[in-house]
């Protein structure tokens, strides 16, 4: 690897000792140099904003600005930077927020040198690299995940459908024939089904989710 092709790595961890280790080992390990580091996220971004970096080396627990957030705000800065997430931490939801926010890896923190320094490679020339907890993590979220609404009733479904298309808790219960009060009793459990807060986010759910028919 030519001096120009050098990948160049910043270091991104709030445990100094951690960050001495990494650079230690980057620097056994030819044509990759540790251009830089930082003791959280907020850092990490602007030295990124700043500074030429082709990897970062991302912990995904710190205080203030975490991994997810940070990597998210690095990939925002259009560069051609990628993130590998390092980490001891393989539970489904970090795994799921750092590669929705951008990650292009997500390896745990007994990683090999030989495989960590594979994983910087693959990551400059745009390959993913998954530790197997990580993979297993995002498998059993993939079987664990129900579609959202699945559990709604026919008649919250039915509510539901008039509540999109703009009826007000009046004209609903006139409607299916139906009190107030249980009108207000379908409403509360739609919301809980649905994880909405509001009436205006339960509709936008079930629009998005294609829960109910746009006609009546």
């Amino acid at each position: 690897m030519i001096e120009s092709q050098r990948i160049r790595v910043l270091i991104v961890d709030d445990h100094a000792l951690v960050r001495s280790g990494l650079k230690n080992f980057i620097y056994s390990f030819e044509g990759i140099d540790c251009v830089g580091e930082a003791s959280n996220g907020a850092e990490a971004v602007a030295f990124c904003a700043t500074h030429p970096v082709d990897v970062v080396l991302m912990d995904m627990i710190m205080s203030g600005m975490d991994g997810s957030e940070a990597t998210q705000r690095i990939i925002a800065l259009g560069t051609p930077v990628k993130v590998i997430i390092l980490t001891s931490f393989h539970e489904e939801d970090l795994v799921e927020k750092a590669l929705k926010a951008g990650a292009t890896s997500y390896l745990l923190k007994n990683v090999s040198a030989a495989d960590l320094a594979a994983a910087i490679q693959a990551a400059y020339a745009g390959r993913s690299t998954l530790a197997q907890e990580a993979a297993e993590a995002l498998i059993h979220a993939t079987r664990q995940k129900p579609d959202v609404g699945f559990d709604l009733t026919e008649r919250e479904r039915e509510v539901l459908m008039l509540l999109v298309h703009g009826k007000s808790n009046t004209e609903i219960a006139a409607q299916l024939l139906i009190s107030l009060g249980t009108v207000k009793f379908h409403l509360t459990n739609i919301y809980s089904k649905l994880g909405a807060r509001s009436r205006v986010e339960a509709v936008t759910l079930a629009l998005e989710h294609h829960l109910v028919s746009k006609n009546l």
